[in-house]
């Protein structure tokens, strides 16, 4: 610190040191510790540093000649910025405010030639109008950004400089102005008193806008879209708000699209805030809107094409109807003219898109539609990106109604996208249904809804709570678009997803739940169940399980089996909400089937495991229940054939009581009459069996199991085992 205490005193600096010894004096005292951790240290010699360093800043620039003063002032500002993107709050702060003080000096000289030396034409003094500064744009974008940052520090020091940079501005640009234009005079005056107290990154950029060059303009554009990916900014809603504000006055702010595209592009993916990423969007759309030939010119040159990035950009412009037709002219007037070379990455890709943009013409054929969508489905196997892209087309396009319902001949092909496993074309294809259903007669759409409802029901449990509240809500749409002549099947794939309906009420999303609420509702309209729908319309979600087994007891042991996959679902609240009505829908097969009861025993046993305490409980509350209601004499019997000693012995047996953990092994004694093994005619329960011999390895033969109910008072004479070479028997 002491040393550049010293430099500050020198009268020159060696031609071509300027720049290093600049940087060399940043890098050391800007990444100081904060002054609040500088124990031990002399604060006063710390203050007493940075005021060398200013006067250091001034020397060099009062000391330049005016032919290298703009370039002196454009490599100090151009490393100060980059000292303002550090992640350290002091960094920020010192580097503000070293830019403070260059913007103080700029505003505080008529001309700029206090210490210069005269004599020479090169060395004349610079005045404000011959003094250049091509960061300018980005300089005040980012001083308007850190202006109104969380550090109060740095805000405060980039509001100074604002201040005076707005006054260095006023007294270059006025210059140009007749002296008796005062009404440009009044407008600079006024912002100049009100700019140190703007209440915000909006209104700010307001003020300094109306004066800056094109360039400028676009300048203080990038750096905002460049702020959005800035974790030094915290603040990207005032970000956004610039780019709002810009997109306010467009003729003035947005002048050169490549440029702007290009910073799109190379930022896009790494916005990660929604509303930044929206004002970008925004931002995107105003462009293409405006000036679709440059946008996607400006688009086709990047490399490559269609980079993530890239695709993002055009599905944002295929999102909306107005741009998606301009692009799509565009993109035809491209691929006739490039015939020698692609636009995107393959021959398939190309020929994809010029086919789309034939479904911009509103007098393209239905028969049109299909020769296209051909093309399209190698997509699935080739390019999914660019499958996405199509598909967000037809999304937009759909939105028509003379194209939604010449889209029917695409049905079968955009069905198959729905068991793509991809969440992003699945949802695009339901859009597409969604759309062409809604442009449709009752009669047209029957037919369409009746396929799509069975199509949906294995997107009821997706992991996506997105793509299930999307698909539950078509759901509810579709039974409302069959005809008479469908309802009989409706009602069929309607039942199917009853349960599923039911046990997404308790989705940990209120969205979805409520979504599956609705279409539960109309489940219920379409089968005409007045109890259902009185559930439903009191909200009494706690007696529609009881409901749906009353209403049809015969489907009991269908209604449990359906129930077995959501004990592994991923929400602990859909798990409980299985396990319970299993508690109720299984009580009837006490009668009916008593071996799917022991299955659902095993099933549940599996959760007393569960992480989910109210899980784990409620499934040992119900094993317990269910257990009371399996017959005593139930058995599970296992058959080891490969455990037989020697071909013609007994095969060995373990049993499985109705509990499911008591184990018994024996070999099967009798006598052997015509290739079937007869047990003794006498024989008590599984641990009383005669010749019983403990298993060592009971599981690992992976053997044949069979359940079977024995008699009141069991008499092992009532079962018989067949052996055959190479394969188990069942007892």
């Amino acid at each position: 610190m002491l040393a550049i205490a010293a430099l500050s005193s020198a009268e020159a600096v060696p031609e071509g040191q300027t720049i290093p010894l600049l940087d060399a004096c940043f890098s050391s005292v800007f990444c100081l510790p904060p002054k609040e951790d500088m124990q031990g240290l002399d604060t006063s010699l710390y203050h007493k540093t940075l005021h060398a360093m200013d006067t250091m800043l001034q020397t060099v620039v009062l000391g330049s000649p005016a032919s290298s003063l703009s370039k002196e002032l454009q490599s100090i500002l151009q490393m100060l910025l980059t000292f303002t993107k550090s992640p350290s709050a002091a960094v920020r702060e010192r580097a503000v405010g070293r830019i403070g003080t260059l913007s103080y000096l700029l505003a505080s000289y008529s001309s700029l030639e206090a210490w210069c030396p005269f004599g020479r034409e090169d060395d004349s003094p610079a005045c404000h109008g011959g003094i250049h500064i091509p960061i300018l744009g980005e300089l005040l974008g980012r001083l308007i950004l850190l202006s109104f940052c969380k550090d109060k520090e740095t805000s405060r020091a980039a509001l100074h400089a604002l201040h005076h940079l707005f006054r260095f501005l006023q007294q270059q640009r006025c210059s140009a102005w007749p002296e008796d234009n005062l009404q440009h005079q009044r407008v600079w005056g006024a912002a100049s008193t009100s700019c140190r107290s703007l209440p915000s990154t909006s209104a700010t950029t307001k003020v300094f806008g109306k004066y800056l060059q094109p360039l400028e303009r676009t300048d203080i554009i990038l750096t905002a879209i460049e702020a959005m990916t800035d974790a030094s900014i915290s603040d990207k809603e005032g970000a956004s708000s610039m780019l709002d504000e810009a997109m306010k006055d467009p003729n003035s702010w947005l002048t050169d699209v490549p440029k702007i595209m290009s910073g799109i592009h190379g930022n896009l993916e790494h916005i990660r805030v929604a509303p930044a990423r929206h004002s970008v969007d925004s931002l995107l759309l105003l462009l293409t809107n405006r000036c679709p030939r440059e946008v996607v010119k400006s688009l086709l040159k990047c490399s490559p094409p269609v980079d993530s990035a890239a695709l993002a950009m055009w599905e944002v412009m295929f999102s909306r109807l107005q741009p998606l037709e301009k692009v799509l002219r565009e993109l035809r007037i491209e691929l006739r003219n490039q015939r020698m070379r692609r636009l995107f990455s393959t021959v398939l890709e190309d020929t994809c898109i010029l086919q789309l943009t034939l479904l911009a013409a509103s007098d393209v054929r239905a028969k049109e539609f299909a020769a296209t969508y051909n093309l399209w489905r190698s997509l699935r196997h080739q390019s999914l990106e660019m499958l996405s892209l199509v598909l967000q087309g037809l999304v937009t396009l759909s939105q028509r109604p003379e194209t939604a319902r010449k889209m029917r001949v695409l049905l079968e092909d955009i069905v198959e996208t729905l068991e793509s496993g991809n969440e992003d074309i699945q949802m695009k294809a339901l859009l597409v249904f969604r759309n062409m259903l809604g442009h449709m007669r009752r009669q047209e759409a029957s037919p369409i809804a009746l396929q799509l409802a069975e199509k949906l029901l294995p997107l009821f449990n997706h992991e996506s709570s997105q793509l299930r509240e999307f698909s539950l809500r078509l759901f509810g749409e579709v039974m409302q678009k069959v005809a008479w002549r469908h309802k009989r099947q409706m009602r069929k794939n309607v039942r199917q997803g009853l349960l599923p309906l039911f046990f997404h009420l308790s989705d940990q999303s209120q969205s979805v739940a409520k979504a599956s609420g609705e279409a539960l509702l109309a489940a219920a309209e379409l089968l005409k169940w007045k109890q259902l729908r009185h559930l439903l319309q009191t909200q009494q979600t706690w007696r529609i399980g009881e409901c749906l087994v009353v209403q049809d007891r015969s489907r009991a042991e269908e209604y449990c089996h359906q129930s077995l996959p959501h004990l592994k679902d991923a929400q602990a609240t859909v798990r409980e909400a299985a396990v319970r009505f299993i508690g109720l829908a299984a009580r009837p097969l006490r009668d009916q089937s008593p071996e799917k009861l022991a299955e659902i025993c095993r099933a549940l046993k599996a959760l007393e495991k569960d992480v989910e305490p109210s899980v784990s409980s409620l499934a040992s509350q119900t094993v317990l229940i269910l257990r009371q209601l399996i017959p005593q004499h139930t058995l599970a019997a296992v058959v080891f054939d490969k455990f037989s000693p020697r071909p013609g012995f007994p095969p060995k047996v373990a049993v499985f009581d109705h509990n499911l953990s008591t184990v018994a092994g024996f070999s099967l004694g009798g006598q052997r009459a015509k290739g079937k093994w007869q047990p003794p005619k006498e024989a008590g329960l599984p641990g009383e069996l005669p010749d019983a011999l403990p298993f060592q390895q009971p599981l690992a033969a992976q053997p044949t199991l069979t359940w079977g109910v024995l008699p009141t008072e069991p008499q092992l004479p009532h079962w018989t085992t067949k052996t055959r070479r190479g394969g188990g028997g069942k007892l």
